[in-house]
């Protein structure tokens, strides 16, 4: 009975209570003042807002001052009450023969005018795809609209969007068909009668053909530059045919979450808090475990454009988030694996770039790619090799090459020119300069610099001894003007991405390049290769959090990646630092696409990784046990890969950077300076999560 009673009150004062909640939902709405002046307060409450019976809450009417009618009349005149597509699309038409009607209307960006005199104006109207331009004619002699439009078209300013309505007529052919990279119609101009702009451009915005806007007028620089949107375009335009390329190959395209859990794959992660306290998400660093946990769904083939997001030092390659191609293939292995992904890259090289590429790529194996190019990622475009010359020096010429006690030494040969002054200059200035400082600086020694000259003792290799220049390798005998440069290393496997070595290699390659001393690569030449048999474990570094385990190593792609062959599931007991992984790099002109392996497809093996290999705690291997539970569930072997995305429509379009084919790229800080992303957050937001932030003393 208490209840029903208290109930009815609650009826009685509903109307009040609803009032009163539209009041306070009406405080929210304070517009900013744009010229808008009040007529008079109304009374409710202390309130400017009167309040009826009705429910509904009315200000008093707004008295707007010049500023504002003009404003609000300028974007009444921009709401058409016809439909845009009742304009001219395409340009092509006023080509036409055909087309017998002199009045059209056209809507684009103003770009160039030119004044004749104050009474005529030439002006160039740029489609709205910026593909087609057609001239402008307006003159303050004609009568009545047109006299008006001619003032109003000199008026706005370039890059204005207007729509334009006049008479098309014949001019005299245009010298040229195009005009600032867009096809002009060359025979035919338009005499304008009208010009209605669609929008103002604010006075401290420069727009010019050849401003330099910085990061934070993006969409500025996405408007003036054709070849950025072309970029952008031509990326939509490969993933739409890889879509259909892998449709047509039984791939099924599924979409995973984005807010996933905190595991140790490898990379730092990006944390998503709750207001759970004590909870968060994390934002994938791939779509690793849910591809896996696909294949033990009953799925054949997934692929996924998916975005992944890795708190990580940023290069010009690599953003904070990112898009990768993922894909995973159940009952398959590395051979399977790779065969669909040559198909699809020639299939999307030839039909994107018209380019052929060969029915197998190239295959090298990790040591072979450190130990002839000193990388993982070698660039096959420069053919100098790298060759372990150790055993044709003597101890006495190493020990004053490099400090080390056990090492050894590596050569290669490039052939700068056949001017051996010429050659001397080019790398006395590189070593001089700041990109050859950290080659110097070197402490396993600086590199050994020579210079064939058949003028001098034995070619100009005398240092080194006739047993180098009698019997060393053959691909490092030296003609006149080469330069031969030697590197000492430690005497030990080799490790990590790079060598000094390899990337002194490089550079003194593009540096040779930039100066015109070597022809640049061909743009239509795309040298592609695999890289397999990586160590499945490297050594703990301070730069990448790994797995977090305590045996002094890591996995080097992630953890779920399979030994090779059954001798290195052997040596998983034995000596886990020589274990073969599974894995495999697609590689192309030193830029690594993608990489992917065959996954361990058995739980007890995967939990035996994680708990007594990488000797993880039993805390981290719980993190797992989802995955492990789907292992355990009957999961068949399977095997996938992911192409980094931006970087394949980088190489394709000959970008060095994934930053020209990203819409709305990252900065070298990882800061979206056009938004301000990231952004400091209050510390009300951060107390509704629970957290609070502490200054490190």
């Amino acid at each position: 009975m208490t209840s029903l009673v208290h109930a009815s009150r609650h009826v009685a004062s509903r109307g009040t209570c609803l009032r009163s909640s539209y009041v306070e939902i009406s405080r929210f709405f304070h517009p900013r003042h744009h010229g808008i002046t009040p007529n008079r307060a109304a009374t409710c409450s202390g309130r400017a807002i009167r309040c009826f019976s009705s429910l509904r809450c009315v200000r008093d009417a707004i008295e707007p001052d010049e500023k504002l009618r003009k404003t609000l009349d300028d974007f009444k005149a921009s709401i058409r009450p016809t439909p845009w597509s009742s304009l001219f699309e395409n340009w092509g038409q006023i080509l036409e023969a055909g087309n017998s009607d002199p009045k059209i209307e056209i809507c684009g960006y103003l770009s160039t005018r030119r004044d004749v005199n104050k009474k005529l104006s030439f002006t160039m109207l740029r489609n709205k795809q910026q593909s087609q331009c057609i001239q402008l004619v307006s003159s303050a002699n004609t009568d009545g609209q047109g006299a008006d439009a001619h003032a109003r078209l000199r008026s706005l300013r370039e890059w204005t969007p207007v729509v334009v309505r006049g008479t098309l007529r014949t001019r005299q052919a245009a010298k040229s068909d195009t005009h600032l990279g867009m096809k002009l119609v060359g025979d035919r101009e338009l005499a304008v009668e009208h010009v209605e702009p669609l929008n103002t451009i604010s006075d401290d915005v420069v727009i010019k053909d050849d401003t330099v806007f910085g990061p934070d007028q993006r969409h500025l620089q996405l408007r003036t530059d054709a070849e950025l949107r072309e970029n952008i375009k031509f990326r939509a335009e490969s993933v739409a045919m890889t879509r259909l390329k892998l449709d047509a190959a039984e791939w099924n395209e599924i979409e995973t979450p984005i807010l996933f859990k905190s595991t140790p794959e490898g990379a730092r992660e990006f944390l998503v808090p709750t207001r759970q306290k004590g909870l968060a998400y994390a934002l994938p660093q791939s779509p690793q475990q849910y591809k896996q946990i696909l294949m033990a769904s009953g799925f054949y083939k997934y692929y996924q454009f998916a975005r992944c997001f890795r708190d990580e030092d940023l290069r010009a390659d690599r953003q904070p988030e990112f898009t990768q191609l993922d894909m995973e293939m159940s009952f398959a292995g590395e051979e399977d694996v790779m065969a669909e992904v040559e198909q699809l890259l020639r299939e999307l090289w030839y039909e994107l770039r018209g380019i052929s590429l060969p029915e197998t790529f190239r295959r090298m194996t990790y040591k072979e790619a450190m130990a002839s190019y000193g990388s993982d990622k070698p660039d096959l475009r420069y053919e100098a090799e790298i060759y372990d010359i150790t055993q044709h020096l003597t101890a006495d010429l190493i020990g004053k090459i490099t400090p080390l006690q056990d090492s050894t030494i590596d050569a290669f040969k490039i052939p700068i020119s056949s001017d051996p002054k010429t050659t001397r200059k080019f790398i006395s200035s590189f070593l001089d300069s700041p990109d050859g400082k950290p080659y110097l600086d070197n402490p396993a020694g600086q590199p050994g610099i020579f210079i064939g000259d058949l003028a001098q003792p034995m070619q100009g290799l005398g240092p080194l001894g006739f047993p180098f220049v009698m019997e060393g390798p053959e691909n490092l005998s030296i003609s006149h003007g080469d330069l031969l440069v030697l590197q000492a290393r430690p005497n030990a496997p080799l490790s990590g991405g790079s060598t000094v070595l390899g990337n002194l290699r490089l550079a003194l390659y593009k540096s040779a390049i930039t100066q015109g001393l070597i022809d640049p690569p061909s743009p239509h030449d795309f040298r592609f290769l695999w890289i397999t048999d990586f160590p499945l474990f490297t050594p703990t570094n301070d730069t990448d959090p790994g797995q977090g385990g305590a045996a002094g190593f890591s996995s080097t792609h992630h953890p779920f990646t399979a030994p090779k062959t059954p001798a290195d599931v052997d040596l998983l007991l034995s000596d886990p630092s020589a274990v073969t992984a599974a894995h495999y790099d697609i590689v192309v002109n030193g830029t690594e696409l993608g990489g992917g392996s065959r996954r361990i497809h058995n739980a007890a093996v995967q939990e035996f990784i994680f708990r007594d290999v990488l000797k993880m705690k039993q805390q981290r291997v719980e993190d797992f046990r989802h995955l492990l539970d789907v292992l355990g569930s009957g999961c068949p072997p399977h095997a996938g890969i992911a192409l980094g995305w931006d970087r394949l429509v980088a190489v394709m379009r000959g970008k060095d950077s994934v930053r020209d084919v990203i819409a709305f790229p990252k900065s070298g800080r990882g800061e979206d300076v056009l938004v301000g992303s990231p952004n400091r957050v209050t510390g009300e937001q951060w107390g509704m999560y629970g957290l609070e932030v502490k200054v490190k003393e």
